[in-house]
């Protein structure tokens, strides 16, 4: 126990904490992308994937409550996600102010090797939780980009259940400003999506020069597939191709 806690102190620990929260959420967002697909099969497939979500594992566990279960998780790999990308940052601001005090010619060299990727890292994933927000607020609750009485909440006993759920995604998607801000933020994920599922490999010791063409390749896959398909679903509805249940 007293390694670990050593450990996560350390410059290491906080990556490998960043890498490993990093791989639940990158599994999420690819499971997430590939459920939301079932809006292509209409109302019916779509409510069927939303209803057996909340029935996972049943009767073994209660309704939603492994699905709360996933929940709580991906909330701690938010939190724990967020936390060491923020230590590491002021860890490495902290050096780097140092070193500048210094004046010392390490400091010039550390200051041209900030890769772009750092950036993108850190002003993307400030967006993309102001996204992760905006979306729940959205999507789950209803409670903005909807005029009154536009957002339905699933009522899975109720008459024609399929329309609920469906329609809320596609109503929600019919508004050119919210479709807009989702494909833009798709764009800024995708680019945290490469240079994280990269950076984890190599955090993980999983990388070699015998498998980096791979591996690199492997994170470039897993970017774009995200990326294409979460912008399909926007484009798809102000597109005309999906439309509200009748």
């Amino acid at each position: 126990m007293t390694g670990v806690l050593t450990l996560y102190r350390t410059s290491v620990g906080k990556k490998v904490i960043m890498a490993l929260t990093g791989f639940i959420l990158v599994g999420f967002v690819v499971f997430h992308m590939y459920g939301n697909t079932k809006m292509y099969q209409g109302p019916e497939a779509f409510n069927a994937y939303a209803v057996g979500l909340r029935e996972l594992a049943y009767p073994v566990f209660g309704y939603e409550h492994l699905l709360w279960i996933a929940r709580l998780v991906l909330i701690g790999a938010v939190i724990l996600h967020i936390w060491s990308a923020t230590a590491l940052t002021m860890q490495s601001q902290k050096s780097t102010s140092a070193n500048a005090v210094s004046g010392t010619r390490r400091y010039g060299e550390q200051k041209r090797q900030t890769s772009y990727a750092a950036y993108t890292m850190r002003f993307g994933g400030i967006v993309l939780l102001l996204f992760i927000i905006y979306h729940i607020l959205h999507l789950t609750f209803g409670m903005v980009g909807y005029g009154p009485g536009e957002f339905q909440h699933p009522n899975y006993l109720g008459a024609h259940p399929e329309y609920f759920v469906y329609n809320n995604v596609v109503v929600g998607f019919q508004n050119p400003l919210i479709s807009g801000f989702y494909m833009l933020a798709m764009v800024f994920l995708g680019m945290h999506l490469y240079h994280g599922v990269w950076s984890m490999f190599q955090t993980l010791g999983l990388n070699s020069v015998k498998y980096t063409g791979v591996l690199r390749g492997l994170a470039v896959l897993v970017a774009v597939a995200v990326v294409i398909g979460n912008l399909s679903f926007p484009i798809a509805v102000m597109a005309g191709i999906v439309g509200p249940a009748v």
